[in-house]
């Protein structure tokens, strides 16, 4: 629970001046309650434009096989496992903003975790599809996961690293479900309570009888809290188990143990970013500058310039193994990377992933909303040329000559990778469309101690030391949601 006294300097999580409880609910449940915006219809129909794309890809992929994509007898791996990597990666921060925070008492979270749940449930989804299209027999994957023995012999390989990924990736969706669906259940049934016809009928079955008593309460934060225990180790498995895909093989440029860590921070890097590329727009379009602060936005900001550095050192880090190593052939590998045939892909890696991020040090591009959405693309473009990189430049160039091939997609790899970035806009579209983009429920917690309604209250009462008043006013300054002048009088 939040409390109800808050140092003065402490910049606030809610900001305007007439702020209150049963606006919060109208504020966020505008969207859910009101027929779509303009800007919403906008999005939502480019969107599903893309994920048709995205069905007829996957469906011409089905039907006449992976041979239409480019992959040759080098390159068999290639924009697919890129794409997977890339969309597990983006999942990272829901669970991190969500588990992690919340057990460090961080209440900065309340305003943008449910959007990242949504955001990781979505990401995980256009994962997965991936390696079910990758198997080339589809309705064999069914054969991956633990079935009983009745159905006959299983050769499934529990030494393989892919048959961990199942195992991880499945554990991952399943509690990062629960996870977001038992947030939503207060929020479910303050919807319930004020809609009407068969809205009321759906909503009250979603909400599972919830009655908003002390006892429902306690048992609520008692689960929260152990979801969150349980999702915790789960934001360093997943990516590790998924580096283990390359890092347990003895491909030259793969066999690394530096890869776990190095992918675990790439994927909070990269779910951040995404993160804002999200939250940026939603909450122009729906209006919630008041709940999604620039305060939300800097400390994001911050945390991608923390991974994106470690990133960073990883890349030298990597570098340096392959010398000291002394195998010429791994050596060759990460030459290979940065002068050979995909040159710009590497660099193009470097520069989204490494130098970008540093521009954050500076405060006034940090707290920039225009300079923070289009450097949380160049991100995830970055972050995606980082997994081709590692897949594609390690298999392009094999031990012998002859064995060397360069691999080019296709138009159905292509289709199928945007198309899969319109799957995940749909879903999140019709997600904001449903259900309510901010946990209300939380966000209200913070009114009497965060908000600036709250912090202006001190203010007014006096007895403030006249530098912390000060500085907290200078501080205000980059909000967006902030009338200024209204500071003048006190």
């Amino acid at each position: 629970m939040a409390s109800h006294s808050e140092s003065i300097i402490r910049e606030p999580l809610i900001t305007g001046t007439d702020i209150t409880y049963a606006k919060i609910t109208d504020d966020v449940l505008a969207p859910v309650e009101n027929t779509p915006t303009k800007a919403w219809w906008i999005g939502f129909i480019i969107s599903s434009i893309a994920a048709s794309l995205w069905v007829f890809a996957v469906s011409w992929t089905f039907w006449f096989g992976i041979g239409e994509w480019g992959l040759n007898k080098t390159v068999g791996w290639a924009w697919d496992i890129t794409g997977f990597v890339w969309w597990v990666g983006i999942g990272h921060a829901g669970t991190l903003i969500s588990a992690v925070l919340l057990l460090f008492r961080q209440n900065w979270r309340n305003s943008i975790n449910r959007s990242a749940e949504a955001m990781t449930i979505f990401a995980v989804i256009c994962a997965a599809t991936y390696i079910v299209a990758h198997m080339g027999r589809p309705w064999m994957a069914v054969y991956s996961l633990p079935l009983p023995n009745q159905y006959g012999s299983l050769w499934v390989n529990f030494n393989s690293p892919l048959i961990w990924d199942v195992f991880a990736i499945s554990t991952y969706f399943s509690v990062s479900l629960v996870f977001w669906y038992t947030g939503l259940l207060p929020d479910i049934a303050t919807i319930r309570d004020r809609a009407k016809g068969w809205r009321q009928k759906i909503y009250s079955t979603l909400s599972f009888g919830w009655t908003g008593s002390v006892k429902t309460w306690q048992r609520f934060e008692t689960v929260s809290l152990i979801l969150a225990g349980i999702s915790t180790p789960l934001v360093l498995s997943v990516h590790t188990i998924v580096s283990m895909d390359f890092a347990t093989s003895l491909e030259p440029g793969w066999h690394t143990t530096i890869f776990p860590p190095y992918f675990v921070a790439g994927a909070i890097f990269s779910g951040f970013a995404m993160v804002q590329t999200l939250l940026l727009v939603t909450r122009k379009v729906l209006g919630l500058e008041n709940y999604i602060t620039m305060f939300h936005i800097e400390s994001m900001n911050k945390i991608i310039i923390l991974t994106g550095s470690i990133v960073g050192v990883a890349y030298l880090t990597e570098f340096f193994i392959a010398w000291y190593s002394g195998v010429e052939y791994e050596q060759y590998a990460f030459i290979n990377r940065a002068t050979g045939p995909y040159w710009w892909a590497y660099w193009s890696m470097m520069s989204c992933n490494v130098i970008s991020p540093q521009l954050f040090w500076v405060k006034k591009w940090r707290t920039s909303i225009p300079f923070s959405w289009v450097l949380s693309i160049v991100v995830n473009i970055g972050m995606w040329f980082e997994r081709f990189v590692i897949i594609v430049t390690s298999l392009h160039r094999d031990y012998i000559p002859s064995s060397w091939a360069m691999f080019h997609p296709t138009w159905v790899e292509v289709s199928i990778f945007i198309g899969s970035i319109g799957v995940f806009f749909t879903l999140f579209l019709l997600f904001i469309r449903v259900l309510p983009s901010v946990a209300m429920a939380e966000v209200k917690l913070l009114l009497k101690s965060s908000s600036e309604q709250a912090k202006k209250k001190i203010l007014t009462d006096g007895h403030q030391d006249a530098e912390q008043v000060q500085f907290y006013k200078e501080s205000l300054e980059k909000f967006d949601s902030v009338e200024m002048a209204d500071y003048q009088k006190v």
